[in-house]
């Protein structure tokens, strides 16, 4: 029996739930797990069921489209795995660590590639066997470096580009041919701690805590809407050496929670912010 995800959002109204569920139960399918959430502020309505059965597809979103309001967003797909592209440049830790994950099957996602604009991490990549290349954006422009990457990414049918401590600031138009698919990490000092060695700059004012952010990346900087957030404390035995290390780990688990949330099809963006189930 197959299993499937069916996301919805529109603007709220009486009976929703109740026209999703008749649906549901004409098509013979079993509503498995159900969430739902409405956002009063802006009278949205937000719902993500998994459900397990037989269905056409289209004829599906056919009969759901007559029972809910106009302009209304309907997601529907077979519950497998995502197709992702890593993009790194030269530090290890976050690659590593999602790289781990596939090869151990606990990644919900076939990695299809890693692109990397120094060829630093070639080796560490082709131990998994991954195709690995390298889009050095040396004597190039932007717009030349980033018409090369695009041309690699071309070649992949892929859900999501997963932002693995890649150092490069895409532009605006690379950004909007994959909207809400391009996945980044950072340290949670940005913006008070900004430019070259946050952590050295974070220890010299004395933080007591440290952290990660992982976003959809839009077109302001570090700025899109946030998926996941962790924090740990430290105190004043610690050097900056110290706090990267911890910033380090803290990086990892929160863009492989972010990650695991974008690959099972858990997070909503509603203007910009996340609505996740």
């Amino acid at each position: 029996m197959s299993q499937y995800i069916l996301k919805i959002d529109c603007q709220d109204e009486k009976g929703l739930i109740y026209r999703v569920a008749d649906a549901v139960f004409k098509y013979k399918l079993n509503i498995v797990k159900n969430d739902e959430f409405v956002d009063k502020e802006h009278g949205k309505f937000f719902m993500r069921a998994e459900l397990s059965g037989e269905i056409n597809k289209n004829e599906f979103l056919g009969t759901l489209e007559a029972v809910l309001p106009n302009g209304a967003n309907i997601y529907i797909r077979l519950k497998d795995k995502k197709n992702i592209v890593l993009m790194a440049t030269k530090e290890s830790h976050v690659l590593g660590d999602i790289l781990l994950k596939h090869f151990r099957g606990e990644l919900n996602a076939n990695i299809l590639a890693v692109i990397s604009n120094y060829d630093d991490l070639k080796e560490l990549v082709q131990k998994f066997e991954i195709p690995f290349f390298c889009a050095s954006h040396e004597n190039l422009s932007r717009e030349e470096h980033e018409k090369m990457v695009l041309e690699i990414l071309a070649k992949f049918n892929l859900d999501f580009i997963v932002l693995a401590k890649y150092m490069r600031i895409l532009s605006n138009s690379f950004v909007e041919q994959y909207k809400e698919k391009i996945i980044n990490i950072h340290h949670s000092f940005l913006p008070a701690f900004i430019g070259a060695n946050p952590y050295r700059q974070a220890y010299e004012r004395g933080v007591k805590i440290i952290g990660a952010t992982a976003h959809f990346v839009n077109n302001n900087l570090d700025e899109g809407p946030i998926i996941a957030q962790d924090v740990i404390t430290v105190n004043h035995e610690f050097d900056w050496k110290d706090m990267q290390r911890a910033g380090r780990n803290v990086e990892k688990v929160v863009l492989s929670t972010a990650l695991d949330l974008a690959l099972e099809d858990r997070i909503f963006v509603h203007k910009n912010k996340t609505v996740i189930f």
